[in-house]
């Protein structure tokens, strides 16, 4: 079965065969850093409310590290990609954490947890002294389980600040106090619209002025930043500002096979939740980027990059859903459930598009599986019934 009913945008139905040639991994060496920021895999037999409730399937979250780690991915763990702040809880989080880097050190591999201030309610922060106790909370129980923080951006942080040094202050504070340095995270209000504003300013270029004197001010403790603001233009900006040895990680699910190549004054490394889907082909541009093959590197990334401003595309925060449906799709999970029930946040006609773009990018290595289960998810909605 390879043959199925799609949704168009006219809103009749058409007969989608699957006709794409899969990518073949190739985990040859790489020389850029590379974190995929994972999802979860939840139980969907799980006697629960599932609006709130946070039910992990944890064998099957940490198979899909260990498919992750197999291809030469580090692991951005419980980030906003594992549903953080949109259905994922700290509790659990940091439950996720602890067994992930227990994986990764057993098995030597690259592993950074997400430590913010979800914790903290932000309508209950009052004052900076709250979110720096907020986040030197996290940031201790990331660190006393071996792995390095990624400093998310936070929701508390943005509503308590009333400048720029207010940044300024908590950021020193909490950089200064780890053990070792850590990649900050610039989550645009694209990904999550509590955080517009973030730097103390709603203009980006303005924020950037703010993060980089930051950067500058904890060069010793900053890894490196990733910015998820959706526009190549101000991330090479950026890169073009940063102390040396600090890194760039782009966060670019738009633009990724640009900023990573670079140009002649530098290149991006990459901590993004679309090398989640598209591992397997990343892993085989990343090979060949690493060779020096550009054509092979273009030829093999320039098809992921529609189906991943389709999964990205506004609301942005939504773009969980497609990533979930895809590891259904590719047998990394055995239903399409999601924390929060975000499965229902995307419509049949976008899911119908991230099949077709899938199949085009050569992601689909059995399209049997595929087609089947594609099939069951839009009779869910009277397709094909």
């Amino acid at each position: 079965m390879t043959a199925i009913k799609l949704p168009t945008v006219s809103g009749g139905l058409e007969t989608f065969t699957f006709s794409g040639k899969p990518v073949a991994a190739d985990k040859g060496e790489w020389n850029r850093s590379v974190f995929a920021a994972a999802h979860v895999v939840v139980d969907p037999l799980a006697d629960n409310n599932p609006w709130s409730d946070c039910n992990v399937d944890w064998d099957r979250t940490l198979a899909f590290r260990r498919h992750l780690w197999s291809l030469g991915f580090g692991v951005a763990e419980a980030m906003d990609t594992a549903q953080r702040g949109m259905g994922m809880d700290w509790p659990t989080s940091l439950e996720l954490i602890q067994r992930s880097v227990k994986e990764a050190k057993a098995g030597g591999h690259s592993i950074a947890c997400g430590a913010g201030t979800d914790h903290l309610d932000p309508a209950d922060a009052k004052t900076i002294d709250d979110v720096i106790a907020a986040y030197e909370m996290q940031c201790e129980a990331v660190e006393a389980t071996g792995g390095q923080v990624i400093l998310m951006a936070s929701r508390a942080l943005c509503r308590v600040a009333k400048s720029a040094d207010d940044y300024a202050r908590v950021y020193g504070r909490i950089l200064q106090g780890l053990r070792k340095p850590a990649i900050l995270h610039w989550l645009g209000e694209m990904f999550d619209p509590a955080l517009e504003g973030y730097w103390a300013s709603a203009d980006h270029m303005t924020a950037m002025d703010t993060c980089l004197q930051v950067i500058a001010g904890n060069a010793d403790k900053v890894d490196g930043i990733k910015i998820s603001l959706l526009s190549a233009e101000k991330e090479i900006a950026m890169r073009r500002r940063l102390p040396d040895g600090v890194k760039m990680y782009t966060g670019d699910d738009f633009n990724y096979p640009e900023l990573i190549a670079g140009d002649d004054q530098g290149y991006s490394h990459a901590l993004l939740g679309i090398f989640d889907p598209i591992a397997p082909v990343a892993a085989t541009g990343l090979a060949a980027l690493a060779k020096g093959d550009m054509q092979r590197w273009n030829a093999v990334m320039e098809p992921t990059v529609p189906l991943s401003r389709h999964i990205f595309k506004a609301p942005t925060r939504y773009y969980k859903t497609g990533v979930v449906f895809l590891a259904y799709l590719m047998g990394h999970q055995d239903h399409f459930t999601m924390l929060g029930g975000q499965q229902s946040a995307r419509s049949a006609q976008h899911l119908a598009d991230v099949v077709r773009l899938a199949d085009k990018a050569g992601l689909i290595a059995d399209a049997d599986m595929a087609a089947t289960r594609t099939a069951r998810v839009m009779a869910t909605y009277g397709i094909g019934t």
